[in-house]
């Protein structure tokens, strides 16, 4: 059974429509023209701000109700709106975009304005895998630090993150504060260790049980998964880390340029 929606909520996303313009034009298919509409409206909302009804939109532009819940759709899977059951369709939390600069989680949220932390999962030295040894150039079997996090920014989960670095060349780390700081910031200042350079590769992924959990998501949400592997000026690898990012809340934000 449908929830019935309150005459407030009703009237709060129809006087959404106010400043809408009255009426679609020939020069281009309608669902288009729906698009670029929604899309300015949207940038001239606020976060949580509700969207005019399907009705509304459909009896305005003189389209079916079908064509305005797919654009609406269409801007939910790009993370744009959210909607609530029951209640309508609202512009979501924009998404953080991943710099093409190397930084760190802390410099990339402190630069979008956001308050970066960390819940540390576990922090311990381990023996390295087949996997791990390969990434690091090391033997299997060296001692690692092992550091898995949940990345947060203003107290919500952004990431989980795994990061193994060599336990030798790091003495100590796995002792170290990392529930507020950069890691990357810890091992320039604390050991000396500058970084340059890191290999990075990215894929799409659904996000599984485990990390849904700690992301705070549903079991399936698409999600972005990061290999790092971070290097030091000569070279050498450094730290190897794998990092899932929620969809909904992330980016990748990229400038290329033709070859001349």
């Amino acid at each position: 059974m449908t929830a019935r929606r309150a005459p407030g909520e009703r009237r709060q996303q129809d006087a959404g429509a106010a400043g809408l313009p009255a009426r679609l034009s020939a020069r281009s298919p309608k669902g288009e023209q729906l698009r670029e509409i929604l899309e300015a409206l949207i940038g001239s909302l606020k976060p949580g701000d509700a969207l005019p009804s399907e009705r509304v939109l459909a009896e305005r532009y003189g389209v079916a109700r079908m064509t305005v819940r797919s654009e609406l759709d269409s801007l939910t899977a790009e993370g744009l709106l959210y909607r609530v059951q029951g209640r309508g369709t609202f512009v979501a939390e924009p998404r953080v975009a991943q710099a093409v600069a190397l930084s760190s989680f802390t410099e990339d949220m402190r630069a979008r304005g956001y308050e970066p932390g960390s819940l540390v999962l576990a922090q311990e030295v381990v023996l390295a895998g087949e996997l791990v040894a390969r990434r690091l150039a090391v033997s299997v079997g060296t001692r690692i630090v092992r550091i898995h996090r949940v990345r947060t920014a203003d107290g919500e989960p952004m990431a989980v993150e795994q990061a193994y670095l060599p336990a030798e060349r790091f003495a100590g780390l796995e002792d170290a504060d990392l529930a507020g700081g950069s890691l990357f910031a810890l091992l320039e200042s604390e050991w000396g260790v500058p970084l340059p350079v890191a290999d990075q590769r990215v894929v799409a992924v659904a996000i599984e049980q485990e990390h849904a959990e700690l992301l705070e998501v549903p079991v399936g949400q698409p999600g972005f998964l990061f290999r790092t592997v971070v290097r030091d000026p000569s070279g050498r690898p450094v730290c190897y880390a794998w990092t899932l990012y929620r969809g909904d809340r992330y980016e990748i934000a990229l400038r290329q340029e033709r070859p001349k």
